[in-house]
């Protein structure tokens, strides 16, 4: 099974402490992780801070969860297809037509560049859901997991690499789309007591026995005294048996 570096999500609220970290984990020569750049960076900084991480050897997962009209979310893509990133994520809950669009757009610039095409992967549901929000809130009548399912297959059926997806839902995602299938797997803490805003979280030992390709780690890193020692911790607990 395929099986990614963590990512390691660098959810800071200045440019000075993004790239303090870009500094830090590049120094971890043996093993890269890969970095997440999400909405908070990214709408602050813009491309520019992906050109800070690129230049250190990143490889970039950037998780803006596109979610518009179909039209809108392709031009979107296509300017991200350009920028040579290596992950990169939209809703499900938009459904079929601005899933492909999403996939055309992102090859689209993708092409222009002469960039690889970047992984494409689908929120399922944010891992701050659980079943009281998804019944009471948004009025949907299938339970947590079989929501999750829904939109696994959906985004596989358009064509998509995969999803973010709690590590818990793994294996009913598994049980439902084919081999090659990824799974993103965010809510990660070493420390269960410490949840944070996730309602649904694993250990990286629980991610990789529950078969995640890849595991998004932010707070337990970013936040230590030592990131690189913490991600070295967090590393070894997910790729076990790996080189």
């Amino acid at each position: 099974m395929e099986r990614f570096e963590p990512m390691v999500a660098i959810d800071v609220d200045t440019k000075q402490a993004a790239l303090k970290l870009f500094d830090e984990l590049a120094n971890d020569t043996d093993h890269t992780p890969i970095v997440k750049i999400g909405m908070e960076l990214y709408y602050a900084f813009g491309p520019g801070i992906v050109r800070e991480a690129k230049q250190r050897g990143f490889k970039i997962f950037l998780d803006l969860k596109l979610y518009d009209i179909p039209n809108t979310v392709k031009r979107a893509m296509t300017a991200i297809g350009k920028m040579g990133v290596s992950f990169v994520t939209t809703h499900a809950a938009g459904g079929s037509e601005m899933l492909q669009a999403a996939k055309a757009g992102l090859a689209e610039g993708a092409k222009v560049a002469g960039c690889p095409m970047p992984k494409l992967l689908a929120i399922t549901e944010l891992t701050s859901i659980d079943d009281r929000i998804l019944h009471e809130e948004q009025h949907v009548d299938f339970s947590l997991i079989e929501a999750v399912q829904n939109y696994a297959q959906l985004s596989e059926k358009n064509g998509l690499d995969g999803v973010v997806c709690s590590a818990q839902e793994v294996k009913a995602i598994r049980e439902v789309t084919g081999p090659d299938f990824l799974c993103v797997t965010p809510g990660i803490r070493p420390n269960l007591q410490v949840h944070d805003d996730q309602k649904r979280v694993v250990t990286p030992q629980q991610a990789r026995e529950l078969g995640s390709n890849g595991i998004v780690v932010g707070r337990p890193i970013t936040l230590a005294e030592d990131p690189v020692s913490a991600y070295q911790m967090i590393r070894q607990a997910f790729m076990e048996g790996e080189n």
